[in-house]
């Protein structure tokens, strides 16, 4: 389940553009399991929260030195910095801690066939007993993401039954069959995946 349940908000993140580039880091750090608490108030303190989670994972630290000497009242500033770390986290694979996120919510079977690998694989990758390659670790990445826009939408279960799903749109297959075959984030297939899970976004009914 999501970390992000926001219901108060604070300046100056209740700008409705600051608002909306600071969840889509807010959710997209809790998907590479970087997050590690609830956060209910949009505020300079979940900022704290995303820095000290991208930080440890070796992400952004020039962008967050920049960040801190902003004025609140710097919309422009501060709006252009968290796209900056929006196209950080974008390009920045965490198996370390995707692993563990990604196994809690799809199980090792659902994770298994998605990333085409096998179950001992798995488990190996997430105990750390085998260094993750980078085209698996690419994979994770890709679905972290998927798998954050999601959970906003559905508990654990309905995530699972998602990928299960036949989907009109994905031309009456479902999202599991769409990846597959050795799969890469950037195949066209892959990608109208990502669209279909990140519409849920904006419209809960996708």
């Amino acid at each position: 389940m999501t970390n992000i349940q926001i219901k108060s908000v604070q300046s100056p993140f209740d700008d409705p553009v600051l608002a909306a580039v600071t969840l889509m880091a807010l959710s997209r750090a809790d998907a590479m399991g970087l997050l590690r608490r609830q956060i209910t108030c949009l505020d300079n303190t979940v900022m704290k929260d995303l820095e000290t989670g991208m930080l440890n994972a070796g992400i952004g630290h020039a962008l967050f030195s920049e960040f801190n000497r902003l004025s609140n009242s710097n919309l422009e500033g501060l709006t252009t910095l968290l796209e900056r770390i929006n196209e950080a986290l974008e390009e920045s694979p965490a198996p370390d801690s995707e692993w563990r996120t990604l196994y809690d919510i799809l199980g090792v079977e659902l994770l298994a066939k998605l990333l085409g690998i096998s179950h001992s694989s798995v488990r190996r990758y997430l105990l750390g007993n085998r260094t993750t390659p980078d085209t698996i670790s690419a994979r994770l990445h890709f679905l972290a993401f998927i798998v954050g826009d999601l959970s906003g939408a559905y508990n654990d279960i309905g995530v699972r039954r998602w990928f299960a799903r036949p989907r009109k749109q994905l031309d009456g297959h479902t999202p599991a069959q769409y990846l597959a075959d050795d799969w890469l984030p950037n195949d066209v297939e892959s990608l109208r995946v990502r669209k279909l899970a990140h519409s849920l976004v904006s419209s809960p009914t996708t």
